[in-house]
């Protein structure tokens, strides 16, 4: 585990270090830790990472798609990103269920 300060210390000794340093802010729990260790680890940082959103699309564009998809299942998603505007991602989202 990862504290601060010269040396590495154990979860419970970064749960007792947080609350006698900050005994005004509500405590840490030992899963709260291991949450954001396993965030720094991933990313090397602990700020908050904006989630991507599922993109809106209209009925009509799903349908073109599907029926683009029906006609020629192994079209590539940029080639169907060029024919009918939409996100990109949205084309890896839908395939996921077609087949």
């Amino acid at each position: 585990m990862i504290g601060y300060g010269d040396r590495a210390r154990t979860q419970c000794e970064v749960v007792r270090l947080f609350r006698e340093t900050h005994p005004d802010l509500p405590p840490l729990n030992k899963g709260t830790i291991s949450k954001i260790e396993a965030q720094y680890r991933e990313v090397d940082h602990v700020r908050k990472v904006p989630s991507k959103r599922q993109a809106v699309v209209d009925d009509d564009t799903k349908l073109n798609l599907l029926l683009a998809l029906e006609e020629n299942p192994i079209t590539p998603a940029r080639q169907l990103a060029r024919d009918i505007p939409f996100e990109m991602y949205f084309i890896f989202y839908s395939t996921e269920y077609y087949n």
